[in-house]
């Protein structure tokens, strides 16, 4: 009885981290060795999209030290802060600048820190591998994993440019980028509760 519960809480957590969002996607199919032989995925992979999440995980190790210095020296956390949104600035014109995202990529998402499930264009096969690329519209950050197709259905949405419905758990991602999804996705619960309160 002690392990049923256990997994009832395991599928609510599991539920509970999860978000419908918007996001600009980039994936190619690859082969399964390709995924085995480097466990990890690449730094000659990830190139320069780990900026956007390295730079995010610093945002957020700082921000309880800002908060406390606010509180002596409000002028100098103000000043701070105007330097932290310089540097965002600064990575999202970069993402932007280098970047193979187009504005006709972006599609609906069901989001976590262990996959993703998303609108597609193409069929895939149960079992498939796929090297993603995620750009978090919201926060502009990407995430870059490896992944394996656990399912390919039809969309309900009547969306015609994407027929599809993709699901892919994550088998290589940085530790650095599942904590961003995590934050992300515990962000956009947040928001998401907010707007609903405020139109009701």
């Amino acid at each position: 009885m002690v392990k049923k519960n256990n997994v009832l809480k395991s599928e609510e957590r599991r539920q509970f981290f999860r978000v419908d969002d918007e996001i600009n996607l980039i994936y190619i199919k690859i082969d399964e060795k390709k995924v085995m032989e480097t466990a990890l995925v690449s730094d000659s992979i990830l190139g320069h999209w780990s900026l956007s999440a390295t730079l995010d995980a610093l945002s957020q190790e700082s921000a309880l030290l800002l908060h406390r210095l606010g509180k002596s020296y409000p002028d100098v956390a103000e000043y701070l802060k105007i330097l932290d949104n310089k540097i965002d600035l600064i990575a999202q014109g970069l993402v932007t600048q280098n970047s193979q995202f187009s504005k006709n990529g972006v599609r609906n998402a069901n989001l976590s820190a262990t996959g993703v499930a998303f609108d597609s264009e193409e069929i895939f096969k149960q079992g498939d591998y796929l090297e993603i690329k995620i750009l978090l519209v919201n926060s502009m950050a990407v995430v870059v994993a490896c992944g394996k197709v656990v399912y390919c259905k039809q969309n309900q949405s009547g969306d015609s440019r994407f027929p599809y419905v993709v699901g892919v758990d994550y088998v290589s991602i940085k530790d650095q980028d599942r904590e961003l999804l995590i934050r992300h996705v515990v962000k956009r619960q947040l928001q998401q509760i907010r707007d609903k309160r405020e139109s009701n």
